[in-house]
């Protein structure tokens, strides 16, 4: 009781701090770098990333392109290479006439190397910068590349995605920030007992959330997944603890009639205790469900987890600090704008679940088992590309329709093969390698020549551009997708004969980068699943002291897990696939508290002497309201970014929790009450202080 006595003592003080608080924390938000390029999360030590290093070291070429010219005779096309070449961070600019304009009669080049960059109307021409792909200075190339060429340019590649997708979250940003409060509020206002008090709850919470996005400026960069949802989710998943001071305060105050200052501030420091007991206990599962995702090799998991873990313990100490506080100073207002709850009472809903439980055991069974079916397949059915997350009307969708459609190009490879292999032995891999169904050309410095020439013959602005003294650079264009089956066969196809002749060479690219991912990813599904269930099982198991409740608390919420999920298959919807690993997590961390607040009740009136049937009618009764409350208010939050947003990766997300917030409410308030009633027995003889 002395930290609650101490709050109340010195909430103006804590008031003026937290104010104060807020302008390090907006410029260190306004400073922390976003982070777009997804593959850049994948481990260090893969080949892909390393190979990307390599060619940044070696070659000082980090992002790479394909512009695409239409409608321009070979004078302006020449012209225009030239200016991109003078763009700041653009390396080199390689295509037909590099190679003609070089002094190399055009009779020398072979025809496929005209096919590769001209087509009727448009080519094409690769340009490297010497910038990473994600980086600022790259964004900005793009961009004055494609002021510089106008509407006659098409930009292709990662750093055209990501330059579309950070201005498209600029955009949208503060749009879903106010979506989800406005949706929030509209939901608090129609399910609480105050005009005011959601304003209150908004404005403490907000500061919590501002000083965790100021706190990220100490990780120094975040994604901007993680940017995007984290006030969203922060606003959600904290906004229990919010309540549940609110209702604790009313309830003490109305206790003792309050009168006087003192008293108020008394049933103030009884609150805050109150809510410290009950909220660390849920936030700790919460947390947990986020800090399991730190345990993806995939490392956007940690980014996500480590600053929504952060946002979880801050929402804590902002309900038992700031808001206390803010109560305190507004009290007059808020008690005169108290008016009757809308939520009617649970009695009878309450009577028809225990009266009727085995009817919801038939629905849990009945659900269970195309619930795992639907789950299982909605896993299998993930995209990878990152250009599906953009809508059609964005310009790098249509430089990648423009490079499929005009030259059968979808995806783009890179090798580096070790510079002192001889001719002879590339030529037969580069041979090889234009056998592999799908591949369109390989392009290196021993395609560029007929063998009766030598390497010598071209200029040196050539060679440095594909050879150093380690590594020799080529490219081959695929016919396949991105992420796609067929390119991930070929990509393999493509290693074994890269490494049966160049053991050390490497194979980089958005294509093998993604592959890559696939695979990681798909066992981060499995760790992360396994470490957020077994941790939650553990804190559940020393929370509630019992063997049995942890089974069929988490089985429950798995439930709701697997029925969230398992509707994106049955309704023909392909989630991007971070979605279904963060979801699982979330979904399982926010929403079991649900269920242990129902739980908690059940024991406390069993305890007390009342029969089976008597304890778990109190509970449903008691509980619905609150678990409705915090359903519709993580529900809220979410659904009007998921309406609203561009971007199908946020779109999906938000979606999913949303549902997933109405699902594990629902199957709280009408499932979990029928388990109780059957292992009631097992729970009272595998409960400490319950036989």
């Amino acid at each position: 009781m002395s930290f609650s006595k101490n709050v109340v003592k010195w909430h103006l003080p804590i008031l003026v701090l937290a104010l104060l608080l807020m302008i390090p924390s907006f410029l260190g938000m306004v400073r922390t770098r976003v982070n777009y390029d997804m593959l850049d999360y994948l481990p260090s030590d893969m080949d892909t990333v390393i190979g990307q290093g390599e060619l940044l070291d070696e070659f000082g070429k980090g992002a790479f392109s394909i512009v695409i010219v239409e409608n321009m005779d070979e004078k302006e096309t020449a012209k225009l290479a030239d200016e991109i070449r003078a763009v700041d961070h653009v390396d080199s600019v390689l295509w037909y006439s590099s190679l003609a304009d070089l002094s190399i009669p055009v009779q020398m080049l072979p025809e496929k190397i005209y096919d590769t960059f001209n087509t009727d109307h448009s080519t094409a021409m690769a340009v490297f910068f010497d910038s990473a792909t994600s980086a600022d200075v790259t964004m900005d190339a793009v961009r004055q590349i494609r002021h510089i060429a106008g509407k006659a340019c098409f930009v292709s590649g990662l750093s055209a995605l990501v330059t579309d997708l950070k201005d498209l979250c600029e955009k949208e940003e503060p749009i879903y920030v106010g979506l989800a409060v406005a949706c929030a509020c509209a939901a608090m206002l129609l399910l609480l007992d105050s005009c005011l008090v959601p304003l209150v709850f908004l404005a403490s919470i907000g500061m919590m959330i501002l000083l965790n996005l100021g706190s990220n400026f100490f990780l120094g960069e975040i994604s901007y997944i993680t940017k995007a949802l984290s006030a969203v989710l922060q606003l959600a998943v904290t906004m229990d603890y919010s309540i549940f001071l609110w209702q604790s305060y009313n309830e003490h105050r109305n206790s003792c009639d309050v009168t006087s200052k003192k008293e108020r501030e008394n049933a103030m420091a009884l609150a805050i205790h109150d809510t410290l007991v009950s909220v660390i206990g849920s936030s700790v599962t919460t947390i947990a469900g986020f800090i399991a995702l730190c345990f993806m090799s995939f490392t956007l998991g940690r980014d996500l987890g480590i600053v929504m873990a952060k946002g979880v313990l801050l929402g804590v100490v902002g309900s038992v600090t700031v808001l206390p506080a803010m109560i305190l100073v507004l009290d007059g207002p808020l008690q005169k704008t108290r008016h009757k709850p809308l939520i009617p009472s649970m009695g009878k809903l309450a009577d028809g679940i225990v009266r009727f439980f085995p009817l919801f055991l038939l629905l849990f069974a009945v659900c269970l088992i195309p619930s795992v079916y639907g789950y299982r397949k909605t896993n299998q059915e993930v995209y990878y590309d990152m250009g599906e997350c953009l809508p059609e009307n964005m310009e790098y969708v249509a430089a990648k329709n423009k490079l499929t459609d005009d030259f059968n190009i979808a995806s783009t490879h890179m090798l580096l093969v070790d510079a002192s292999l001889s001719s002879k032995e590339k030529r037969e891999m580069i041979s090889e390698m234009e056998e592999v169904d799908g591949v369109k050309f390989v392009l290196g410095l021993d395609s560029v020549l007929d063998t009766q020439i030598p390497e010598e013959m071209l200029p040196e602005e050539i060679t440095s551009m594909l050879k150093s003294d380690r590594w020799e650079l080529m490219m081959i264009s695929s016919q396949y997708k991105v992420a796609s089956d067929e390119v991930n066969a070929q990509i393999d196809r493509l290693g074994e004969i890269l490494k049966n002749h160049d053991p050390g060479g490497m194979m980089i690219g958005e294509a093998p980068c993604m592959k890559d991912m696939i695979t990681t990813t798909d066992h981060d599904f499995k760790v992360v699943n396994a470490v957020s269930i077994i941790a939650i099982f553990v804190i559940i198991l020393v929370v509630e002291q019992s063997i049995s409740l942890p089974f069929i608390l988490i089985a429950v919420i798995e439930l709701a897990i697997f029925i969230n999920l398992g509707l994106s298959h049955f309704l023909g919807q392909s989630l991007p696939f971070i979605a279904p690993i963060c979801i699982s997590t979330i979904q399982l961390g926010a929403t079991v508290d649900y269920a242990i607040l129902m739980t908690n009740r059940y024991k406390m009136q069993r305890k007390s002497g009342l029969s089976r049937a008597e304890a778990v009618r109190d509970a449903a009764a008691f509980c619905t309201p609150s678990v409705i409350v915090s359903g519709m208010g993580l529900f809220a939050a979410t659904f009007g970014v998921a309406v609203y947003s561009n971007i199908d990766i946020i779109r999906s997300m938000c979606m999913l929790m949303a549902r997933g917030a109405l699902i594990s409410m629902v199957c709280v308030i009408f499932i979990l009450p029928a388990l109780l009633m059957v292992f009631d027995k097992l729970i009272r003889k595998t409960t400490l202080k319950m036989r």
